[in-house]
């Protein structure tokens, strides 16, 4: 039950988390489309053209394998390095939270309310994916055993080694021995076996 409990709580998590950076990375790709790559910026120095292709694939197409849970510690890896990048470069010189954002704005201080928080929120989600997975509510789980099952193929339960209950003395009479009836003893330890 806590399985599942766990699995419901990622599956919001990552649809929660997924589908906002989503309009992210729509508003990336109508910029890509109108050919607006000065508005993207060049944050770490690779060009303006490279970095809005990057962060196009981080927002957009990693945020679609995150929310169905397809390579999901994989595909989240882009957008927590994204959001690295505008946290601690980008807004580098702004403040932590947006209540100090909006606070230097209104003072005068500020051309706009920009703050880390944003990038933060979503840094920690996708970051956090990384390490717990998608849980079973997601297309991960539904593949990955079945292609790992194909990927070993027959092989690997023909080269097993094969596992022996051991005979465990029983009180049984011959009569009953010879007729094949086995003593409880007997049952508990091949039952045993077969569970570990």
């Amino acid at each position: 039950m806590q399985a599942i409990l766990t699995s419901i709580g990622l599956l919001i998590l990552r649809l929660g988390i997924g589908g906002y950076m989503l309009t992210h990375g729509l508003e990336k790709l109508a910029m890509l489309r109108a050919g607006d790559f000065e508005m993207m910026g060049d944050p770490i120095g690779i060009g303006a053209v490279p970095s809005l292709l990057l962060i196009t694939f981080a927002e957009l197409v990693c945020s679609l394998f995150v929310m169905m849970g397809l390579a999901t510690r994989l595909a989240a890896v882009p957008p927590a390095i994204g959001m690295a990048v505008a946290a601690f470069v980008a807004h580098a010189a702004d403040p932590w939270t947006m209540g100090q954002g909006y606070a230097l704005f209104f003072a005068g201080e500020a051309e706009m309310p920009l703050s880390k928080q944003p990038a933060m929120m979503f840094l920690v989600g996708f970051l956090a994916l990384v390490f717990t997975g998608p849980g079973r509510l997601s297309l991960d789980a539904l593949l990955w055993p079945r292609l790992r099952t194909r990927l070993r193929g027959p092989a690997a339960t023909q080269t097993a080694p094969a596992r022996h209950a051991p005979m465990a003395r029983s009180s049984a009479s011959p009569g009953a021995a010879a007729s094949g009836d086995s003593a409880p003893s007997d049952v508990a330890a091949v039952d045993g076996d077969t569970r570990g």
